[in-house]
């Protein structure tokens, strides 16, 4: 297996942001294996770091942001679309604004410099994702169909009312050569009509005929195009640039129906959902043992696989035909009881709770309500369950908390619980 990389030397870009304006200077720079991409706004006095990573999304609005409490830093999707055609898996970049420069409104400065800067194997292990069966996300219009390869091709298809876009598909396998002959050089575009109140908004203050295809109300073009289709290469570039935030190697056929950022982070994140990535487990079972109470037949956590302290956990239940309550609920025609995949978040909630408080093995987690309960579809014995919960609100010893049951990155099940710590 090929391993991890990086560059060899550092190197530097200096220009507008395409959104905020502001004049910036983007330096990547080598870094260990194992660090994975992080941006680092060296223009804050304590030079704050942000992985490039799903967790880290905090806009999709016309471009992807990433950010934390500290700082954040905006229209990331060209840079990272260069540096996955790289398959580089390890690298620091520092930032001294808000946004990376926007050169020509492409990926293509950003692809040739870190080519320039030389790419490199650093040693690791690469995190690879896959998808083990056909995956359909729909979100806001665009839908996207996700299915097992054994290499990443993007088809892309871009469907606009506008004459100079009207129906455009591209089909690209994704490498170094095919990136910089069919997607580097695609610029963004936009809409003479929307310049005003998008600025009004802080966005588009950077954008000039020099970075952006500009398209005019009365159909015309305002720029020379590079490629008749040269919108849907760039969507394409945008998808790719999306996917890295994934925060490893992506292989599969992915199928892009009016793509969008939102549409492509909601995508990237139920790939999360399905993939069974080589990353260790946070806890396995007996360290989940150790913290919650519960035994044989109410255990329904078999291990925790994130978990970010006093905001989100991520556990996993593994269903099988052995489980108890199989018996009895439905024999021929078992269904895992909803209570019991509310009762799995509960617990999986319980584990973040716990985090959070002194001498937790003094304590235990009562739930005091339960509310807003969904259940979108059965689970059945094979199925692997995949619990997300999120602390919404945490006061004194009381925590509000919201979870998510999904299967194959299709959520089963959601509800909102709340629940207090007392002493045992």
């Amino acid at each position: 297996m090929a391993a991890r990389r990086s560059i060899t030397r550092p190197v530097s870009i200096s220009g507008t942001g395409l959104h905020t304006g502001a004049e910036v200077t983007l330096t990547a720079h080598p870094a260990e294996a194992a660090t994975g991409i992080i941006f680092r706004r060296t223009d804050i006095e304590s030079a704050p770091t942000i992985p490039a990573t799903l967790d880290a999304v905090i806009d999709v609005s016309r471009r992807t942001s990433i950010g934390n409490d500290e700082a954040s830093v905006q229209t990331v999707e060209h840079l990272l679309a260069a540096v996955a055609a790289h398959a580089i898996d390890d690298l620091r970049i520092d930032v001294s604004g808000p946004e990376p420069p926007g050169g020509d409104g492409s990926a293509g400065p950003f692809f040739r410099a870190l080519a320039d800067a030389g790419v490199t194997e650093v040693g690791g292990t690469p995190v690879r994702h896959t998808v083990s069966s056909p995956l359909v996300v729909r979100q806001d219009g665009a839908v996207y169909i996700i299915a097992p390869a054994d290499r990443l091709r993007l088809t892309v298809t871009l469907h606009g009312d506008h004459p100079a876009i009207g129906r455009q598909s591209g089909s690209y396998e994704v490498s170094p050569q095919t990136f910089a002959e069919e997607l580097a050089d695609a610029r963004t575009y936009g809409f003479e009509e929307e310049v005003e109140e998008l600025r009004a908004r802080g966005l588009a203050r950077g954008a000039s005929h020099a970075n952006t295809i500009v398209l005019s109300r009365d159909g015309g073009v305002r720029t020379d195009l590079r490629w008749p289709d040269e919108f849907v290469r760039h969507k394409a570039t945008d998808l790719l640039g999306d996917l890295a935030l994934l925060g490893g190697r992506l292989t599969a056929e992915v199928v892009a129906f009016k793509p969008s950022h939102r549409g492509n982070i909601a995508m990237a994140r139920a790939i999360k959902r399905t993939d069974r990535a080589s990353a260790p487990d946070v806890m396995g079972i007996q360290q989940i043992l150790d913290v919650l109470p519960h035994r044989y037949p109410m255990l329904l956590v078999d291990r925790i696989v994130e978990m970010e302290p006093g905001k989100r956990i991520v556990g996993i239940k593994n269903v099988t035909i052995n489980e108890p309550f199989f018996q009895g609920h439905f024999p021929g025609h078992p269904i895992m009881p909803g209570v019991l995949i509310v009762e799995a978040m509960a617990q999986t909630g319980g584990i973040l709770l716990m985090g959070e408080v002194d001498e937790p093995e003094t304590k235990i987690v009562y739930f005091m309500s339960i509310d807003k309960v969904k259940f979108r579809r059965p689970v059945v014995p094979g199925d692997q369950l995949r619990l997300e919960v999120e602390m919404l609100q945490f006061r004194g010893r009381t925590c509000r908390m919201r979870g998510v049951g999904y299967v194959d990155g299709q959520p089963v099940a959601e509800a909102e619980m709340m629940a207090r710590v007392v002493d045992r």
